[in-house]
């Protein structure tokens, strides 16, 4: 449980530039003030994380949100009521005083406002928006509880606000309004057809030169240090993780068969297979549908690299 005492100084460290990490209901978040650009340079240094890799920026209201953009389209708004406070972050042009590391030098910003009362209280206590990539070493597994983050940054963290197990457990979706066009950059567990609805026709993301334009779409991301494959190699010591049949010959592990329980337990228990030294670890594809799109780009990116077998 976090106490009223622990907000307040993690607020106050957070105005005086220090770094702290908070329990958000998708991953936990490494914040910096993201008006202050020497402490977001401290995310980057602590997480070794690349310059062409933007960050969102965490919000307690809407008005907040509006403050930090150039343009706030009517998609921004439909989006923003539907889907705010909760897993959804939203890109459009960013204000000059956002400073370039917070976006990578783009001219667009995503911003979020998180549902978890403790981001909620934190952001409100400091009175200033929050920069906040995931609370671990870049490219690496997400974190979903306190532990991990301890176990990933160590001392890199003034303070940890220990908010308990992340309910949805992987990172929001990201959807951009600027230029124009509605696009889902990085699915999340909000499906592409709830979006349509509320924002109108998607348009399919094109990869271009230059920055990323939402964290998380680096090819190789969200990665353990076990190598992870679809299926079971043929040989080492692993363990199957799947959803509708186990695997023979090797250790098999049920996961949960609905999206959203299964993202809730995805990185939680990729952190304790990492910790067990397996040879590798083997998931069992998941159903090519919509609600499964982010748990389905999380895996696929965390296995990029990996030899999986045919």
């Amino acid at each position: 449980m976090v106490t009223a005492d622990e907000i307040r100084k993690a607020a106050e460290m957070l105005r005086r530039g220090r770094l702290v990490a908070f329990p958000t209901e998708t991953v936990y978040g490494l914040g910096a003030n993201a008006l202050d650009p020497l402490a977001v340079r401290r995310i980057y240094e602590a997480k070794g994380r690349p310059a062409s890799s933007p960050v969102i920026v965490h919000v307690a209201t809407v008005a907040m949100a509006r403050r930090l953009a150039a343009e706030w389209p009517d998609e921004a708004e439909r989006l923003a009521a539907k889907f705010w406070p909760g897993p959804m972050t939203i890109v459009v042009p960013k204000r000059p005083d956002i400073p370039d590391n917070v976006t990578a030098g783009l001219g667009t910003v995503g911003i979020r406002m998180p549902s978890h009362p403790v981001a909620l209280e934190l952001i409100r206590a400091a009175g200033v928006p929050v920069a906040a990539p995931s609370a671990n070493k870049f490219a690496g597994l997400s974190p979903t509880t306190a532990a991990h983050v301890r176990e990933s940054l160590g001392d890199s963290v003034s303070m940890i606000l220990d908010g308990g197990a992340c309910q949805v457990g992987i990172e929001s979706t990201v959807v951009s309004v600027a230029g124009g066009h509605v696009v889902v950059l990085r699915p999340g567990m909000i499906p592409a057809s709830e979006i349509e609805a509320v924002a109108g026709p998607l348009r399919r993301y094109q990869k271009q030169a230059g920055g990323d334009p939402a964290p998380g779409m680096k090819d190789r991301h969200y990665s353990p240090r076990t190598k992870l494959v679809f299926g079971v190699p043929e040989s080492g010591r692993g363990v199957y993780l799947y959803v509708t049949e186990p695997a023979e010959r090797v250790m098999s592990m049920a996961m949960p068969n609905d999206a959203a329980g299964y993202a809730a337990a995805l990185y939680d228990t990729l952190h304790r297979l990492d910790s067990q030294g397996w040879d590798w670890i083997g998931v069992e594809p998941v159903p090519d549908t919509e609600e499964w799109a982010g748990v389905r780009d999380r895996l696929q990116r965390a296995s990029v690299g990996a030899d999986n077998p045919k």
